[in-house]
């Protein structure tokens, strides 16, 4: 069976918004920034997903090792 265009791009979208999902609950952010990321990825998928790989990494806090 052959697989389209659309169907590929819209398993690389879910990829791409479940690694976000999980890069936001991993890490530290300051205040409710984990918050508004992981509610703008959560409603706004591909957008959110975009503007948090743009963004939002930057935005982490440094882990310190225990």
């Amino acid at each position: 069976m052959w697989i389209g265009f659309w169907q590929v791009s819209i398993l690389f979208i879910i990829g791409v918004w479940i690694y976000c999902l999980i890069d936001i609950l991993k890490n530290r952010f300051e205040q409710n920034d984990k918050l508004i990321w992981a509610l703008a990825v959560i409603f706004l998928p591909l957008l959110g997903s975009v503007l948090y790989l743009i963004i939002g990494k930057n935005k982490k806090l440094e882990q310190t090792e225990n």
